[in-house]
This record gives structure tokens, sequence and C-alpha cells, in this order.
């Protein structure tokens, strides 16, 4: 059965959004280490001459796109957690034998999944602004909106197709914590790329992550290292990829 089902996104949309929003702990979890950057690091380098940093733009200005980008890697790539979560409580299994394709499943899973991320980077947004960010134009919010669903997409796919390879919860974790770190600091969301060794340059022009934080920073700072077309290019090519690979690898999920 392959037939995408509406109502089966829906109601798995609709379960880890009510999830997510019933555990405060993990809304405040998601938040606290990009805030902690940002009250730290923003303020703390505030005004001070960063290489390859453009002479016109504060620090706090150009880490805040690269502190809601991490949000959203983090926030969405562990969407993944929540499929091992219900493998051990059996619900997944019950999903799985029900008349309802493989692909509406993924489908719900990677709504539910980008919603949640897609709130924890708005909260670090909003609490960015009384540290002193300001967008360049509040006309830039729907193209922001659109990079950051790009950002979701990609990683949320991305964690379903890491975790269809596991079954139990603690090594997914060591995993993906182990995968978010370097593909955190290879984006550019700290510091300039081509602050970077020249031999992991090209790395970092292979992560995903990089072409959603400098689009982010495009649209909210008025400055980028790429165009905004070639960004969103490939955020949306790695995001087709990553839906396609995570839909691909959980067809192989056993329902037994």
């Amino acid at each position: 059965m392959n037939r995408i089902d509406p109502r089966s996104i829906y109601a798995l949309w609709l379960r880890d959004v009510k999830r997510f929003l019933r555990t405060p702990s993990r809304i405040i979890g998601s938040i606290a280490l990009p805030l902690l950057f940002l009250l730290f690091l923003g303020t703390g380098f505030s005004g001070a001459a960063i290489p390859g940093l453009p002479e016109d733009v504060d620090y706090l200005q150009f880490l805040v796109p690269g502190m809601v980008g991490f949000t959203m890697l983090f926030g969405a790539s562990f969407a993944g957690m929540s499929i091992l979560s219900d493998q051990e409580v059996g619900f997944l299994k019950e999903i799985l034998v029900a008349p309802v394709s493989r692909t509406s499943i993924v489908l719900g899973r990677i709504a539910g999944g980008s919603t949640t991320a897609l709130v924890q980077a708005v909260l670090i947004l909003v609490l960015a602004i009384p540290l002193g960010f300001r967008p360049v134009s509040l006309l830039s919010l729907p193209l922001a909106a659109a990079f950051l669903v790009g950002i979701a997409i990609t990683f949320v796919g991305f964690g379903i197709a890491l975790a269809s390879q596991f079954s139990d919860t603690e090594g997914f974790g060591l995993i993906v914590n182990f995968v978010i770190f370097p593909l955190f600091f290879l984006s550019g969301a700290m510091f300039p790329i081509d602050s970077l060794p020249e031999v992991i340059q090209p790395l970092a022009y292979l992560n995903p992550l990089t072409y959603g934080v400098d689009g982010l920073r495009a649209v909210l700072v008025g400055t980028a290292a790429r165009s905004v077309a070639i960004d969103a290019g490939a955020l949306l090519v790695s995001s087709v990829v990553m839906v396609q690979l995570g839909a691909a690898l959980f067809e192989r999920v056993e329902s037994v």
C-alpha cells in the first residue's frame, strides 16, 4: 500500500505536537544550549574583530541565525528518537500493521518533527531580541520561515533514516550526538567558513546546514557568503534527498 493518507499524516503530526507541548522539560532543554551560546558568546564578543566577519555586522547579529540553525538541527535530528520510543512501548508495531502506507507514516513523522523544531527555533529567535538582535526587515521573516522549513525537513529525514538503523534509544542518542556537533561546527554557525582550515572547508560545503545558516543570515541580517538562490537550491535538494532516504530506510523497519 503506497497511497498517501492525509488523515494518518495529520494524526501522527498531532500526536507529536501534543507530546512535545506536554513536556516542558524537552522544550527548555532544546533551547538551553543555544541560548547559553547567545548569552556568553554573542554578548561577550559583541564589537570584537572576528576574522572574516563583515565590519558592519555585529557578532551577535552574525551568531543568532547560526544558533537558530543549530536549534533546528538538534530538534529535527532527535525527532528520530520518537520512533525508537514508540518501538519500545509497542506503538510503532501498531501503526506498522495498520492499513496505512509507510510513506504516510514517514510524512506524518516529518510533519510532526518539523513543527516541533520550528517552535524551538522561533523561541530562540524571540529570546534573541532582548539581547539586541534585530532582523533587517519584518518582510524577511517569511523567507526565513522557508529556510527553517527546509532545514527541518532535511534533518527530520536524516533523523528518521538514522533511527531506522537502531533498535534502542541509547545507541541512537550516542551516534546522533556524534554527528550533530561536527555538522554544527562545519556550518559556519559560529564563525565564517573561511576561518576553517582549508583541508576541511570542502566538508563544510557538503553540509546542508551550511546553506541553511547562510540563507538565514542573508534574509535576517543582510549578509551572506552565497546568493539566496544557491542556498535555497542546495537546501531544497538536501531536503528531497533526506526525505527519500528516510522513507527508503523506514520501509525496512520490521513490524514484528
